[in-house]
Parts: C-alpha cells; structure tokens; sequence
C-alpha cells in the first residue's frame, strides 16, 4: 500500500496529464498482476469495482470519530486541520504523523487494504465496521492512512480520472485506449479490464448489466436556427423536467442509475416493477418525471412534482399515491440485437419500438388489494408507467421552433433535437445532441453567507447563499457556485474574509452587501430556505456592482414568477 500511496504523491504533484499517465503505466508494469489490479480500483476512487453493488456504508460521522481517536486529537484540531487541506484524507495523515512520532508504524499490504474493505462492507453494525477500520489505519504509516480514507470517501484529488486510469493501462500493456475504454465500459471493472489489456484479451470483453454507463450529453444550442448549422434534419423530442435515469432490466431484475451513476432504485419501487416486464437484457436511457393521468393519456408534471420523492431509502403507500412517476424512454443502449452504441439513431429507435407494445407504453402494476380481473381504467391513477417518449422530424429551423413552443405549452423545458445519424457516445458532449430551452426568469438577490468550494477551489469562498426581500427582511431562497470566473471568486474571497460577520470554520455569514444577478430554470416551493422558495438550476450571470440591496427582489416578484410558471398568472 505504501508504493501505491507513494505513486498517487507523485500523481498528485503535476499537473501534466502525460506525466500523470506515465507515472501511473510505470507503476502498473512494476506490480504482480493481482496487485495491480486492485490498484487501477482503488485508483479510480472506489473501494470495489463498479459493477459491484457491495459498499463499505461508513458514514463521515464514523470516520472523524476514528481518526480522532486514534490520532488523540481535539475536534477543534482536526476541524483546523481538515480546513488547511479540505479533506479527510489529508487531514488524518498530518494528524496521525503527529501522533507517531518516534513510533513507526507496521504499514500494510494491497492484499490487507482488500481483505479489510470485503469484512467492512459484509459487517453490518457501525460498531463492527468500526473496529475492522480502526485496526486498519492503526496498522498503517500516515500516508498509508491517508489514502485509504481516500479512496473510502471516493474523492483521491489527485487529478486522476478514470479515463486517465484508462489511458495508463493502455500506454503500460501497449494496448489501444479505445478497446481499453471500451471493455471498461462493458465490463464495469476496471481491474478486469487491466488483467485482460496486460494479457492482450481485450477483445474478450462482454456487456455486463446492472453497473451504470456513462450517459450521452447535449450541447446548449441558442437557438433553432443554430441547431440547423450542425445538421439539416432533426429528430426532435421534448426535453422533460425529471431526472434522467438509466434502466437496467434482465430476467425480471432492474436497477436505475441517475446521470451521477448513483443507484436510485430504490427511490421508485413502482417503475422496477414495471420495468420488469420488458422481455430479454436490455439498456435504456430515460427521463422519470412526476406524472400525471388525463384524458389524452397523461403528461409530465414539474420537477418540483418530483422532489419529494428524491434520495428516500423507502417510500410509503401515500407517496407512492401522491406523487406518480413515469419513465420516459428515449434511447436503448444494449437490447436483444446486443450493443446498440454504435449504431445510428434511425436504427435504435427500431429497436426501442420492438421493446415497447405499439401505443409505447408498459402498463404499471395494479394497486395493491385490487382485484385481477378489475378493469384498469377503473384504477388510475396509478404510478409507474414506462413510456416511449414521443419523436417528430424537423426539417427547418420554422418548423423547429414552432415544436419549441409547443413543448413549452405542454409544460416541458425545451426540446432535444438529434442527428438522425449520431452514435451513442457514453460520457461525451458534442453535437450529435443539441438541447434547445429558455430560462425561466432572472433575479437580483444579495449574498448572505459563503463557503469554501472543493478541489480546485478549497482555498476560495465559491459557493454563494442568496437572498431575496421580504419586506425589511431578507430571506435566503438559494445557492449558486457557478457563473464567475475564478479572478471574480478570488476578489470576492478577499471582499467576503473582510467582512464576516459569524465564522463557522467551512462557512461564514457575511455582510448583505454584494449583489449577484442570478438565472435559473425554475422555481419550487419549498422548506429548505426561510423564503418558502427554492431555485432550481441556478447559476450567477454577473455582480450587479451598479444594484445597492435595497433594490433586489422581493418574496413578491418570486411568487409572481411560481404563478406565471403554473400558468396562474403573467409576469
């Protein structure tokens, strides 16, 4: 373990991207297979292979606890430390080299670091998994330490991507990236791509299901008549308010992967069993949005609809009831013919009409206690539909922009306008896909506290709570870290260290004197801010020096935006 912690020191101190991938090669080539397998895993921020649904569950309450403990060190010690290097990590490793001084610790083998994960991950009891981790760091060197907490909290900050794992393993066994990127991605395990590539098998790699595969982006396009630059004739769809998901369905199992690849299966019992219906293995690509039964069939409700249903380990029967959800799917990855990646988009939407009934639409389960032969229309609502989301041609940019305002009629964000011709490229941007949508609405709001940001940008203030009027008051109604450029951020870091009015260590409220035009895509009721409102998307379009606070907006004007939103009023 301490070579491999010794590479990622050496990862972490350039900057170069070659370097980084020659170190790394090196590396590589220097270990027995097994070892560097087991490497090129923990190399990518994760404990156990992608495709793997075990995880560790050691929450960061449980692991400050430990490094506390073990390094016989105050809260306020280890607070101080942790804001110096912004993580974990790091953090422990000067704490614990404190501590051992003048005792050298044993250190630990890849081989220990592996068999320590597999017992912490099948213990159930925080308490167990406590003492399994204790033990560990305990035996290991400081720096041994702080990689393991590294690789436990998935974030290395090394500036090492997988892809760039990828790319090592490529250069190290004289391998083509492309196949090696490829056979990852089938494979979801990046150490069994690496025993394949050092044993020049990579074309053994095959489609394994239920690991999340990186989704296919869209570019921002401006207008219908820029989308029409990059290609003559359009598939065109509507682009819906939910969250896009990835459906992962095979002999009645299914697991959901949202865009961050995280599982949310959970979160949506009702479109597993629904899914669970769809013959053969097969891979989609989709939107869950919160959905509501008419008398033409149904249509998408607003993202705020869906929110409360996010991040829930389990969701009662009244939920379920209260906030039905669709999955609309517009692509197929993986189906019966087998990988569909490359293939052109006329062709997987054949394949995408044989995996739905002719109305393209899977019926969801009946409610629980309903009798079997009830008819169905007698039970709607019902939650859990699974939907072929509905496709048009567009053929000018007139044509283009008239479906645009029919989208936005509907409800709807925008549209999603398509080469007919693109492959499905996994984790790219480019201009097969364009997206097509308009803010809502902007707002003058005033800064009201601050915190340092992650990576890049620990060392800054870059995260900026907002707020708006509400009469003499002002109420926060959101949060952005997105919009200025990094001499924007570092001269608002000096402006907001100077004037601080509560210092809460990662946190600092400020003085309400620095306001920020912000843009965002919706608004939403709800708790979280003292305003009752939240913003969805948010981003800082510019500093209004030439804007005192006592011009902003009001709780007034944002109510006036939520009703014109829900077609209740005009702004």
């Amino acid at each position: 373990m301490q070579e491999l912690a010794q590479t990622c020191e050496r990862i972490a101190a350039t900057t170069k991207k070659s370097e980084k991938i020659a170190i790394l090669a090196e590396y590589c080539r220097s270990r027995e297979l097994t070892d560097a397998m087991t490497s090129a895993v923990f190399l990518s921020g994760r404990a156990f292979p992608a495709y793997e649904e075990r995880t560790l569950q050691v929450g960061g309450a449980l692991l400050w606890r430990i490094v506390s403990e073990l390094a016989d060190a105050s809260d306020s010690d280890l607070k101080a430390a942790y804001r110096q290097y912004g993580d974990l990590g790091s953090a422990a490793s000067q704490m614990l080299a404190a501590r051992t001084s003048g005792r050298t610790p044993e250190g630990i083998s890849l081989v220990d670091v592996r068999q320590a994960f597999d017992e912490i991950a099948a213990t159930r009891t925080a308490a167990a998994k406590a003492t399994l981790l204790k033990a560990l760091l305990d035996r290991a060197t400081p720096l041994e330490a702080k990689y393991i907490l590294k690789i436990i909290t998935g974030e290395l900050r090394i500036g090492l991507k997988e892809s760039l794992v990828e790319e090592a393993i490529a250069k190290a066994y004289d391998e083509p990236f492309a196949q090696v990127q490829r056979a990852n991605m089938l494979l979801g395990d990046i150490g069994a791509t690496l025993e394949l590539a050092a044993t020049h098998r990579l074309d053994q790699a095959r489609m394994r299901l239920f690991h999340p595969i990186g989704f296919m982006l869209a570019s921002p396009a401006a207008s219908a008549l820029e989308a029409f630059e990059y290609f003559e004739h359009a598939q065109v769809e509507d682009k819906y308010d939910g969250i896009r998901a990835q459906a992962h369905c095979g002999n009645g199992r299914v697991r959901l992967f949202s865009r961050t690849l995280d599982e949310i299966s959970q979160s949506f019992p009702e479109l597993i069993a629904t899914l669970g219906k769809v013959a053969g293995e097969v891979i989609v690509d989709g939107e869950i949005v919160a959905w509501k039964e008419d008398a033409e069939g149904g249509h998408a409700m607003p993202f705020s609809s869906l929110q409360q249903r996010l991040g829930r380990k389990q969701v009662s029967e009244e939920l379920l009831a209260a906030v039905p959800v669709a999955y609309v799917v517009f692509d197929v990855i993986y189906g019966a013919d087998g990988i569909a990646l490359d293939r052109p988009l006329v062709e997987r939407n054949t394949i995408l009409d044989r995996l739905f009934p002719p109305e393209g639409r899977i019926e969801p389960e009946l409610p629980r206690g309903e009798q079997a032969n009830l008819l169905f229309e007698e039970v709607r609502p019902v939650s859990g539909w699974a939907l072929r989301a509905p496709v048009r041609r567009a053929d000018s940019a007139e044509e283009l922009e008239a479906y645009f305002e029919q989208a936005m009629a509907r409800g709807n964000e925008g549209l999603m306008i398509k080469d007919l011709n693109s492959p499905y490229m996994p984790g790219r941007r480019g201009r097969w896909w364009l997206k097509l949508k308009r803010e809502l609405a902007r707002l003058d709001v005033v800064v009201t506290a601050v915190e340092y940001g992650h990576g890049k940008r620990v060392h800054v203030l870059s995260d900026y709570t907002f707020a708006v009027r509400k009469g003499e008051e002002l109420v926060n109604i959101g949060k952005a870290y997105t919009g200025l450029t990094d001499v924007e951020i570092a001269t608002m870091t000096e402006w907001f260290l100077a004037h601080t009015t509560a210092d809460h260590g990662f946190t600092r409220e400020v003085e309400p004197e620095i306001v920020l035009e912000v843009a965002f895509n919706a608004i939403m009721r709800s708790d979280r801010h003292d305003s009752g409102y939240a913003l969805r998307f948010p981003r800082i379009v510019r500093i209004r020096q030439d804007k005192p606070p006592a011009e902003i907006n009001t709780v007034e004007d944002v109510e006036a935006i939520y009703a014109r939103q829900h077609g209740r009023g005009q702004i």
